[in-house]
């Protein structure tokens, strides 16, 4: 081949990276750490602080106050091309456009959104950390001084954390539209800042350090269920992201590093030491923003709201409920007949009964309040506030929760029954929607919905005065 054809087919092959690169790469994490391995494949034996230093250095975050904890994004590591630096740059950079679209953010296949900026700029800590344990700037960098910013920003007309939003497509998600007016930090936000907090910490021990970024974000985001779902899973994976955090962070001390975050932003910026009033004020409002943060995102479960799972829409106009209520009532399905172990197949479910429930049985929409998969999650079915058709003659008293799966002869897993039993009262109670002495049971109807003699109805036998222990803790 001579050389002027060389060149040419070089050119072409260029032509057809980057042509690839943009025009195949959806917001979906699949996609995102594919891109992350076309930059380590492109320079083979490149260390993953250097691929997260030349990340951030594409997306522009390289302020002082990343630098700070971080050093300088502009040292070392290889150029992108103009596409995948243009895809990594959109990639990074969070924003909530006028029509409440957020960009900065990625499907992953656990069903939930995450914000990549928090999410990278804490694993990049934990690689630069010298101690088990000690991970300077982790709390910062992940959820600190945006949750002080939030809470700052807020008023009492206006949340001041969340909301979740949907995304056009599950299979190739482009755009993710948020499903209420936007606050300063939304549940995409908080999701990357817990996982970015959660590998920083793993990340610590020099000894769990993988030598890919593209295998840590593989092995953390795409691991795949057995048949006891979450009960046999590893501890480091996304599905667990709520307990992992629960069990890592102290709420006392990620409200001071609020406050420390804002006055050290401050300094970078040239302004004076926060005085003692203002401090003591910015305190205050910290501390009562971080009962909403508990609340929301350490007590309560994660749920995938109606959009995600593809839900109709609700048939004429929904019964609003008068909360709190006094019950919740505990039900399981006599088909679908198995325990979904994925947020495509539990999705899918949800689909099927509302389909049954609405065609079949002539209802206005899936009966249930909420549904639990073995996948980790809860499923918004009417939710809080509308009114269900799940437990004949006291709909209008309990919420009514259905395990996916008959469980006549077996038991959910154990995961799957925490997630119900403990997490999802405690959100109720916590969030006013369920008396704090209400009263678990067990329904029985003819339809093989926890009837007498099955044994999740004889599990349930033990929660009956569930709510009322809580309350007495």
């Amino acid at each position: 081949m001579d050389k002027g054809c060389w060149k040419q087919t070089l050119a072409l092959l260029v032509v057809l990276a980057s042509t690839y690169t943009e025009a195949s790469f959806s917001w979906h994490m699949d996609d995102f750490i594919k891109a992350v391995k076309q930059v380590e494949d492109g320079s083979p034996g490149l260390k993953p602080v250097a691929v997260l230093k030349s990340l951030r250095r594409a997306a522009g975050l390289n302020d002082a106050f990343i630098q700070h904890f971080l050093g300088d994004a502009n040292s070392g590591g290889p150029e992108f091309d103009a596409s995948l630096s243009n895809y990594i740059s959109k990639a990074l950079r969070h924003r909530v456009t006028e029509g409440a679209r957020e960009e900065g953010v990625v499907l992953t296949s656990d069903g939930t959104t995450v914000a990549l900026r928090p999410l990278l700029l804490g694993i990049e800590a934990g690689f630069l950390s010298t101690g088990r344990g000690h991970v300077r700037g982790l709390h910062p960098l992940t959820l600190a001084k945006d949750l002080c910013h939030a809470f700052r920003h807020s008023t009492p007309l206006t949340q001041s954390l969340g909301p979740d939003g949907c995304w056009d497509s599950v299979t190739s998600p482009q755009v993710f539209t948020l499903l209420d007016s936007p606050s300063p930090l939304t549940t995409a936000q908080v999701n990357g800042g817990m996982d970015g907090f959660v590998l920083g910490m793993e990340l610590s021990v020099k000894s769990r350090r993988p030598l890919k970024l593209s295998s840590l974000l593989t092995a953390y985001y795409c691991h795949h269920l057995e048949n006891d779902g979450l009960d046999t899973a590893p501890q480091l994976i996304s599905r667990r992201r709520r307990e992992n955090f629960r069990g890592l962070v102290v709420p006392p001390v990620l409200a001071r590093q609020a406050v420390k975050s804002v006055d050290l932003q401050g300094r970078l910026k040239g302004r004076p030491k926060m005085d003692v009033k203002e401090k003591k004020q910015l305190r205050a409002v910290v501390k009562e923003g971080m009962k909403e943060f508990v609340h929301k995102y350490m007590d309560c479960p994660p749920i995938i709201p109606r959009c995600m799972w593809g839900a109709e829409p609700y048939r004429g106009t929904p019964t609003n409920l008068t909360l709190p209520l006094s019950f919740m009532y505990i039900h399981h399905t006599h088909t679908p007949s198995q325990p979904c172990l994925t947020f495509q197949q539990c999705s899918a479910d949800m689909r099927s009964m509302q389909r049954f429930h609405q065609e079949d049985r002539g209802w206005d929409d899936i009966g249930y309040s909420f549904v639990a998969g073995s996948d980790g999650h809860i499923y918004e079915g009417r939710g809080w506030h509308w009114r269900g058709a799940h437990t004949l003659a006291h709909n209008s008293k309990g919420f009514g929760v259905s395990f996916i799966g008959d469980y006549m002869t077996r038991l959910p897993s154990q995961h799957a029954m925490g997630l119900v039993r403990d997490q999802l009262a405690s959100c109720a109670v916590g969030g006013g929607r369920l008396e704090a002495n209400f009263i678990v049971h067990g329904h029985r109807q003819v339809v093989n919905t926890t009837c007498p003699g099955d044994a999740l109805y004889n599990e349930i036998r033990g929660w009956e005065h569930f709510g009322e222990v809580k309350k007495s803790k």
